[in-house]
């Protein structure tokens, strides 16, 4: 995927995240891209590696500086002692426009990511991409086995919360079936 068709999924994502409630922040952005990705194939290649708070991608943290220094999104307190929201800006409706097969093409991925991601916090998200990175990347079906190597990864996450999340990602899994891209890559 080209950084323009990449900047403009991030963008079109932004915008249905936000229509959904969700926080928007750097987060949440990195979150729901880690499951366009990762559950559902779209190719953006971002490279993702387990970090702080789970799947983290420094490409992506730098596409959004850029697309901030771009006028594509802006940043916004939205209430003071809490991280700022990412927010399109008048040019990114236009910018959108100039891509109606990348918009086209990913939309039904978008919209399905923004349903099931935004209206979660950081906490959860955290839990639940950690989840799917451990069910793809260590290919770990069983959900105990899974759990168990979430709370290994991440001791501050209980074994309820680990369990739960586990669970949680075996049904985004079977739901997100119609709406993936490539589907071999994908834990079933």
């Amino acid at each position: 995927m080209k950084r323009s068709q990449r900047a403009a999924l991030i963008t079109l994502l932004n915008r249905e995240m936000l229509k959904r409630g969700s926080w928007c922040g750097e987060t949440h952005i990195q979150k729901a891209m880690f499951f366009l990705q990762d559950l559902l194939g779209v190719e953006t290649d971002f490279e993702f590696v387990l970090y702080r708070h789970g799947p983290f991608s420094f490409e992506l943290r730098d596409e959004l500086s850029s697309m901030r220094a771009d006028e594509l999104l802006d940043l916004t307190v939205r209430r003071e002692g809490y991280g700022p929201t990412y927010v399109p800006t008048p040019f990114s409706e236009t910018y959108l426009e100039r891509f109606p097969s990348t918009t086209a093409r990913y939309m039904k991925q978008v919209e399905f990511v923004s349903d099931e991601m935004g209206d979660k916090g950081v906490a959860e998200l955290e839990r639940l991409a950690t989840a799917l990175f451990v069910a793809n990347r260590e290919g770990i079906a069983d959900v105990e086995r899974r759990a168990e190597r979430l709370v290994e990864l991440k001791p501050h996450i209980s074994s309820t919360d680990a369990f739960s999340a586990s669970e949680q990602v075996d049904r985004l899994i079977r739901k997100s079936r119609p709406f993936r891209v490539h589907d071999e890559s994908i834990a079933s």
